[in-house]
């Protein structure tokens, strides 16, 4: 297997990408399956919708402080050093799909290989939500129905019901088979231990 691009071969995450990372899952949990009585912004009593609000600006400012931390904080957090689009990092996706397809399990740090694209997969997805949903908050009057453009961002908000889920799973699966095959990276992350 080709070695790592740009990270060294254990990665050492620092405890604010660490932290922030446990909140975006923890307040993104939460505004997905708050999302479910959202629908209540029509009406004038809308709970849902103020619970659901709340929480996903409160994501949104994590997702903004995430994309800043990306753009100017240390090496391994920041987007240039993983984001999967050059030749080199691409030629690590493909090796890591022709170890699935052999029924192994890659062995790369994290950021590296598939596991860049589901992380880049999940920081599009939830800055596309954090986008279409703070605009709905600053211009979406609770207790009136949504028309024209923020109708549309509406709906493109709504993609979330199935573009957070698959995320998830993703996410999930490749957690679960480090932590099947003896990497506990889950705990570091959780825990914050170094």
């Amino acid at each position: 297997m080709t070695a790592a691009v740009n990270l060294p071969e254990r990665e050492e995450l620092d405890r604010l990408t660490r932290a922030l990372h446990v909140g975006l899952a923890v307040l993104g949990l939460l505004a997905w399956l708050t999302g479910q009585f959202a629908g209540d912004y029509k009406k004038m009593s809308h709970p849902g919708f103020t619970i659901h609000s709340w929480i996903g600006i409160s994501l949104s400012l994590l997702v903004l402080l995430r994309l800043l931390y990306g753009v100017w904080g240390p090496d391994q957090a920041r987007f240039t050093s993983w984001v999967p689009y050059t030749w080199d990092r691409l030629r690590l996706v493909g090796e890591d799909l022709l170890t699935l397809a052999k029924l192994k399990l890659p062995e790369r740090p994290a950021h590296q290989g598939l596991k860049s694209v589901a992380q880049s997969f999940g920081l599009l997805v939830f800055s596309w939500m954090a986008l279409t949903g703070s605009l709905m908050f600053f211009y979406l009057p609770p207790g009136q129905k949504a028309r024209g453009l923020m109708h549309a961002i509406k709906e493109g908000h709504e993609w979330g019901e199935t573009l957070i889920p698959i995320f998830i799973a993703v996410h999930l699966t490749g957690v679960l088979l480090d932590a099947l095959f003896g990497q506990q990276k889950w705990r570091r992350t959780f825990f914050l231990e170094d």
